[in-house]
């Protein structure tokens, strides 16, 4: 289903429209995913799994790039690396609704290195600098990139300024700083995301040396209150893993980083409001699972949320499983607030 929806801003007054996003996952941050974390959060912005410039371009658009209306604000993260490639999916983007697209400079896998993007291209801040220039002429929604410290032996000062200066002159909106080095050699992406020590401090010095550009901070933020504490230094902050993992997390987004109310009262009512999107989708012959594994740590903390897990990975993983099975596997889960006493 493709959205025309006109992109999206956020926030009253000076508030950022990147304060508080959900990190771009590979094989996480599907449509599904994003209608279930809007439902939880109505100002974070949201992001899609990286698409090459190449799928954009030559694969299946509408699967690869539709989305709800109600997912908005969303944007389209490219990976890529030759300019006039990210210019034309650009605008594809833009045609589609996205609100913003943002050129991913941090990935450390082997397949985006033999491609020539990701976080390789920490070495190369002239043809980020073009990639950036290219993608803002040929479209009005917002420009942002995501990076890393740096790679391999780098000097996270020397490579993060250099990058810094590149997106600058090409007109970039946003930088969202992933606040680790990525071993480009050596490291699995999976130990790219833990074993690099974090380096806070670096990005800090950044949103000092630069201070009319919004920064935002990823890597290693696991509560809110972190996140919290991030903004008295940044413009945003961005959660990845944290926010997958624990969704019901993203209920005090609004109150606690927005001053508004959730937009649901807890997670039953997230269940609630996200059935009739899944039974509009079971109709067109999505499977219960597609929907529900985003769910799976939405009970943590409570009695019966083990088996409220494990329901939905062995009889939502069958063929023809439908709301009926999330009924069930919500039944197993108590009520009553975690911490609380019963009288």
């Amino acid at each position: 289903m493709r959205s025309h929806v006109t992109a999206q801003t956020e926030g009253p007054g000076d508030v950022s429209p990147w304060r508080f996003s959900v990190a771009p996952m590979m094989d996480w941050t599907d449509r599904h995913c994003r209608v279930f974390h809007r439902i939880l959060s109505a100002r974070a912005r949201l992001y899609t799994e990286m698409v090459t410039t190449g799928a954009v371009l030559h694969g299946p658009r509408e699967r690869l790039l539709g989305f709800s209306p109600e997912e908005q604000p969303v944007a389209l993260q490219l990976g890529g690396s030759d300019p006039q490639e990210l210019a034309h999916a650009a605008r594809i983007a833009e045609a589609f609704g996205y609100a913003e697209v943002n050129l991913n400079v941090g990935c450390p896998s082997d397949r985006v290195q033999d491609g020539r993007f990701g976080a390789c291209l920490m070495r190369e801040p002239a043809l980020v600098g073009d990639g950036v220039a290219a993608m803002k002429a040929a479209v009005g929604i917002p420009v942002t990139v995501k990076c890393r410290i740096g790679v391999d032996d780098q000097d996270p000062e020397a490579a993060l300024d250099a990058l810094t200066a590149a997106v600058r002159a090409a007109g970039v909106d946003a930088l969202v700083v992933h606040a680790r080095k990525a071993w480009l050699q050596g490291l699995s992406p999976k130990e790219n995301r833990d074993i690099p020590p974090l380096d806070y401090a670096r990005v800090h010095r950044l949103k000092r040396a630069h201070p009319d550009l919004p920064v935002a901070i990823n890597g290693g933020l696991k509560t809110l209150e972190e996140a919290r504490d991030q903004l008295a230094h940044l413009d945003g902050v961005m959660l990845g893993r944290a926010a997958y993992a624990e969704p019901a997390l993203l209920l005090g987004v609004d109150p606690l980083l927005f001053g508004a109310p959730a937009p649901v009262a807890d997670p039953f009512a997230a269940v609630e409001a996200y059935r009739p999107y899944m039974a509009a989708r079971l109709a067109e012959g999505v499977r219960l699972h597609a929907m529900t594994r985003h769910m799976l740590g939405l009970f943590n903390g409570r009695p019966g949320a083990r088996g409220f897990r494990r329901h939905l990975s062995t009889a939502g993983t069958r063929a023809g499983a439908g709301l009926d099975t999330l009924r069930e596997a919500v039944a197993m889960v108590s009520r009553e607030v975690p911490g609380t006493v019963a009288a």
